[in-house]
């Protein structure tokens, strides 16, 4: 695991540890809190010190950034042929998590090749978009990107825009997701790649409740509805604490798997290395199936 590369140009993960991380996105330093980063760093080191912004949390919840130098309020950062908008935001985020490159990898070659099948592909909770992006540069026929958040659906627009995709067929909708796909279910649709990066908490347009433990198999449940029999993948994203990668595996083994008949189900933690050290950042994890 620690010979992992790093397969972007753009970003790094420069150091971490004392809760923090320090990456380079693109020209700019930023400093910000990392859970995951239990390790001692050396906050002596000229790339703890020389950072261009630090966010504080603060005891009441939330925090902001402290800028130590002028950084624009937005700029763009590219992997292989996408182009995503990068701001540092209220809420310690930048509007991409690089980690997930390694499930646009995987995705963009399964969707590559079997392209000539029209694919329709779903995802849920899609945030800025950076899977869907993938997805429809890789040849997806059909590409619906569904989030409460109507802020992150039009940073997902841009992002589309940025990495010249207006003219692929990408559907950006503004709604919960369990009730979308209930819908879609009503209107006969099927989809051949399903997507969901579920948070651990969260609320719905209409102040609808989500906690990953207790809603996340009616959600499969759900999804496997619309899945069409010739289904090509199901992705399934996990940030939160103490959800492992081998219960995400066995839980996609006994839905997914189970109710399919077919197919294979793997596992991954997703990190990112450092570069000045022979060290991994921990970013969540992931279950895959695939026909």
């Amino acid at each position: 695991m620690l010979n992992e590369k790093n397969t972007w140009q753009d970003y790094a993960l420069l150091d971490a540890g004392n809760g923090e991380k320090i990456e380079r996105w693109k020209d700019v330093i930023l400093r910000r809190p990392d859970p995951q980063a239990i390790w001692p760093i050396n906050t002596h080191a000229k790339t703890y010190k020389n950072v261009d912004a630090i966010y504080h949390r603060s005891s009441k919840g939330g925090g902001h950034w402290e800028y130590i130098h002028q950084i624009p309020e937005a700029w763009t950062i590219h992997y292989r042929n996408l182009t995503f908008r990068i701001s540092p935001t209220g809420f310690k985020h930048t509007g991409l998590f690089p980690e997930q490159a390694k499930n646009w990898d995987w995705m963009m070659d399964l969707i590559s090749k079997h392209k000539d099948e029209d694919l329709r592909i779903l995802n849920l909770f899609a945030y800025t978009g950076g899977a869907t992006l993938a997805a429809s540069s890789a040849g997806a026929q059909e590409v619906v990107h569904v989030d409460a958040a109507k802020g992150m659906v039009e940073w997902a627009k841009t992002n589309r825009d940025l990495s010249h995709l207006q003219d692929h067929k990408i559907r950006f909708i503004v709604d919960d997701c369990l009730k979308f796909v209930e819908r879609e279910k009503r209107r006969g649709r099927t989809y051949h790649g399903i997507i969901m990066d579920p948070p651990s908490y969260g609320r719905g347009p209409s102040g609808e409740m989500w906690k990953f433990e207790k809603e996340i198999v009616k959600l499969i449940d759900a999804c496997l509805e619309i899945f069409d029999e010739d289904g090509l993948f199901f992705l399934i994203n996990s940030y939160t604490t103490g959800i492992s990668a081998v219960a995400l595996e066995m839980l996609m083994k006994s839905t997914i798997q189970e109710r399919l008949g077919k197919g294979t189900v793997e596992s991954l933690e997703l990190t990112i290395p450092m570069e000045e050290r022979d060290l991994v950042l921990p970013c969540g994890v992931s279950g895959r199936w695939q026909r």
